[in-house]
């Protein structure tokens, strides 16, 4: 289980409630929300990822650039069975996985009709962290 904070940290108990035993790694990104590109701050991640399976949890998929970067780093750390579970996503967020990552399932309950100007999921949810913590 990776969740990709701050926002992912909102789904892990709840995942973790199905998958127990699950091992917890993580990932932080940030979102500069001028240019939307991600840069990491950090990231640790369970011993044996090569013969894991990986559940990333992270609530939006919106252009899925935070997503393919996350993906990156644990593809980079050895993962190759791996999953995204996420909230509500965007055909352009599901799109640009599907590109770089096509063994990598999408798992969402909804795809929302598109993406702003500023690169938010429409309707969507706004800034789901914000929403989470009250910032």
């Amino acid at each position: 289980m990776v969740p990709v904070l701050r926002a992912g940290l909102g789904m892990l108990d709840a995942v973790l409630e199905l998958l127990p035993r699950a091992k917890v790694g993580h990932i932080g990104l940030q979102r500069d929300e001028t240019t939307a590109v991600a840069s990491k701050y950090y990231a640790k991640f369970p011993i044996g990822l090569a013969s894991a399976r990986v559940l990333m949890i992270d609530p939006m998929l919106a252009t899925g650039g935070s997503a393919v970067f996350a993906l990156d780093l644990l593809r980079d750390a050895g993962a190759r069975d791996i999953r995204l579970l996420c909230i509500v996503a965007s055909p352009e967020g599901v799109k640009t996985v599907e590109a770089a990552y096509p063994g990598v399932h999408v798992y969402t309950p909804v795809v929302d009709a598109y993406l702003n100007t500023t690169q938010f999921i429409v309707p969507g949810l706004g800034d789901f962290g914000d929403r989470l913590y009250g910032t």
